[in-house]
């Protein structure tokens, strides 16, 4: 008896039952612009030409992070697929374009079938919500190289924008004004922190209390799906003069409001605006973590920043409230030098 590939670690009939697993909730996922069927050697997408006059495509890609280790950890998978492609589409959304299709990447240390399913399942969760196709993806099982039960979640987004409606942020002038789209957690930024403050230092159980007094577990509360922003910044992009968004992830709003700036701004943003979850507070607690680090890391309750001419803000405001999100107004653009300034 030879050797064979299952010998070595690697399950061809395993993968064979995942894909039969999840081809229904990746066919939910489809437009009307997808062609063909799951099985292919490449995900078809019909681009709708008569949508656009001068259409620009709008890539990226990303990954949970290390929140995928929280999920390891808890044994739950079903939501940091949603993660994933918040962090994809919300990049993309944030120039302007609508995401139009997804891919995801999905590595393992041993093909677990219900395991694919579930993280599969986060995913097309996240494609629907955010209106996009899932088209392809790959199951790679790695023996040797990762540990069964370990995995690597990775997606790709693709959209579309109108080359003149593209947001680049070069109009942005003194006088607009900052609108926040609340995010209710972490999403998927600040974990290697988190964790280590939380387990590390703290001993702190998954099964604990979220913070003293919680009526939930610190499981649910770092395995919360992040928000998917997209429909409503492409919304609001159609409803009113956006001149800038910032997609706030690593780096925190002073890291990623800065890449929106032009030289001669700087952004003001008023701490007092927003009352923050009581996630980041408990961290700062318990960690002693100053309020410069905190700002840097995390979000801090805002997920997506738009900045609006002040004669839109009400209008902005209504928008997105009415997509679901408990918009505010958190700042202005002055005169500066392209700096981010946290008050109050």
């Amino acid at each position: 008896m030879g050797e064979t590939y299952e010998a070595a670690g690697v399950s061809i009939s395993a993968g064979d039952e995942a894909v039969q697993r999840i081809k229904d909730r990746v066919r939910a996922t489809f437009r009307p612009e997808v062609v063909g069927d799951i099985g292919g050697f490449g995900g078809l997408f019909a681009f709708a030409k008569d949508r656009y006059r001068d259409p620009v495509l709008v890539s990226s890609t990303d990954g949970v992070g290390t929140k995928a280790l929280v999920a390891q950890a808890a044994g739950r998978f079903t939501t940091i697929g949603i993660d994933l492609v918040a962090m994809c589409v919300d990049d993309i959304a944030a120039q302007g374009a609508e995401p139009l299709f997804f891919l995801d990447y999905i590595a393992v240390g041993r093909l677990d079938p219900e395991h694919i399913e579930q993280l599969v399942e986060g995913v097309a969760q996240g494609c629907q919500a955010a209106g996009c196709a899932l088209i392809g993806g790959e199951m790679a099982e790695h023996p040797g190289a990762m540990e069964p039960g370990e995995f690597d979640l990775v997606g790709f987004a693709v959209g579309a924008v109108e080359r003149s409606q593209i947001i680049n942020g070069a109009r942005v002038a003194a006088g607009d004004h900052l609108i926040g789209l609340p995010s209710p957690g972490l999403r998927s930024n600040g974990y290697s922190l988190a964790r280590r403050i939380f387990f590390d230092l703290a001993g702190r159980h998954l099964d604990d209390p979220a913070w003293p007094g919680a009526d939930h577990k610190l499981v649910d509360e770092l395995l919360r799906p992040s928000v998917v922003y997209s429909p409503a910044v492409n919304a609001l992009a159609r409803a009113v003069d956006v001149r800038a968004v910032a997609h706030i992830t690593g780096g925190g709003i002073p890291g990623n409001l800065s890449r929106v700036l032009p030289r001669q701004c700087d952004a003001v943003v008023t701490r007092q605006a927003w009352d923050s979850p009581p996630i980041f507070g408990e961290i700062q607690r318990l960690g002693e973590v100053t309020d410069a680090e905190m700002a840097k890391v995390f979000n801090l309750g805002i997920g997506m920043i738009a900045v609006v001419p002040e004669g839109d803000v009400f209008r902005a405001l209504d928008v997105l409230r009415s997509r679901g999100h408990e918009a505010v107004d958190i700042g202005e653009i002055v005169t500066g030098d392209g700096a981010v300034r946290m008050i109050g």
